[in-house]
């Protein structure tokens, strides 16, 4: 059985199609649907299954990093076949997201339309500050070429000669960090969060506001890929939520957790489960919440998978606003960049399969969600 779509379109018929499957436990399960402004043929979609009481409430979401959506759309099979059935109707109900950012997906990039990275882009109170990043401006010249790309030799010379160049002159710690919080004054760039709310991110608020509002226990899972060990995935928890990581991971029984600021993961600026706990401790003080991302490593997590990974960015980023003059350097890029994010290898993607079962049982046992 193929877990892992080809395609936008092909995921999204599979999830729309998961309804029926649902309604056999939460019968008045819903289908609802948010069209792109400027892509009507792109939407987010997502299947409501609420209880008869409305106490508990799994979340799960996808394609942020659009990209990124074909493991969640493979986490999403798993967990409407698997583990919805497990689930007591009468007390816990499901909001199931397909695709928060569908044009990344369907373009297999991970940033949307506007070249936004939505997971920088959950910043508070509207507040998109352009000096939120300072350091970005000391490897700019690193992160964001700006000519069309040469051969891919050429191109893994020079940036072999600018990574060196950034940690004689800025260090490893200012090089990592000013790379990966985000920035919002650069619309070509590195880890863009925009100037404005992006679509799927006013979407999820809305839903972030609406399970607050309604359920007393709320779990949030949403899917990534691409950054930790290649063959384990990595628990990842925003730093606002309480719990050690090493708690975590007994009392989830799973053996990697890690919480998102520079010491265990990396920090990130508009990140996307900061900001649900921050509603939460600002107006539903009341409300139990426990959100994570599931991420599964890709290229590894020593130096060099670290600045690989780096370099699968930078050139995607590079030949979308540049090109490049030969249309096999244009494929080796696409090659990689869908090697850090989309592993074709068999032995990946069962990995991965086993992972997110590991976790959906050990996190939804914890929270005593089993019938």
């Amino acid at each position: 059985m193929n877990y892992f779509p080809a395609s936008y379109e092909e995921s999204r018929e599979r999830f729309r199609l998961s309804l029926d499957l649902l309604r056999s436990k939460w019968p008045d399960a819903r289908l609802e649907t948010y069209t792109l402004k400027e892509h009507p043929d792109l939407t987010i979609d997502w299947i409501w299954a609420e209880p008869r009481k409305k106490k508990n409430l799994v979340i799960l979401s996808t394609a942020q990093h659009g990209i990124e959506g074909y493991v969640g759309a493979a986490m999403l099979k798993v967990f409407v076949e698997e583990f919805a059935p497990r689930l007591d109707p009468d007390h816990s109900g499901l909001l199931l997201i397909h695709a928060l950012n569908p044009w990344g997906m369907q373009h297999r990039r991970k940033v949307n339309e506007n070249s936004v990275d939505l997971n920088r882009n959950f910043v508070l109170n509207g507040n998109f500050d352009p000096e939120i990043n300072p350091e970005f401006k000391q490897i700019e010249f690193l992160v964001n070429p700006q000519y069309r790309m040469g051969s891919f030799f050429i191109e893994d010379l020079r940036f072999w000669c600018r990574v060196i160049r950034a940690l004689l002159s800025a260090g490893i710690k200012v090089t990592s960090r000013a790379s990966l919080l985000g920035q919002h004054h650069t619309p070509n760039g590195f880890y863009y969060g925009g100037r404005s709310y992006q679509e799927g991110t006013q979407v999820l608020m809305q839903h972030y506001r609406q399970a607050l509002e309604t359920y007393q226990n709320v779990i949030q899972l949403d899917m990534h890929t691409g950054y930790g060990p290649r063959y384990q995935m990595t628990i990842i928890v925003p730093p606002n939520d309480p719990m050690p990581s090493i708690e975590a991971v007994q009392k989830f029984n799973y053996p990697l957790v890690q919480k998102i600021d520079g010491n265990e993961f990396y920090a990130i600026s508009g990140d996307e489960q900061e900001y649900f706990y921050r509603l939460r401790d600002a107006e539903f003080p009341d409300k139990q919440l426990f959100a994570c991302g599931f991420e599964f490593g890709t290229f590894g997590e020593s130096l060099l998978a670290r600045i690989r990974s780096l370099r699968a960015m930078v050139f995607e980023n590079q030949l979308h606003w540049h090109g490049a003059h030969s249309e096999k350097t244009a494929e080796q890029v696409w090659a990689e960049f869908e090697e850090l994010y989309f592993p074709p290898e068999v032995k990946w993607r069962e990995k991965a399969l086993a992972d997110g079962r590991q976790a959906f049982e050990g996190i939804l046992r914890a929270y005593r969600l089993f019938e």
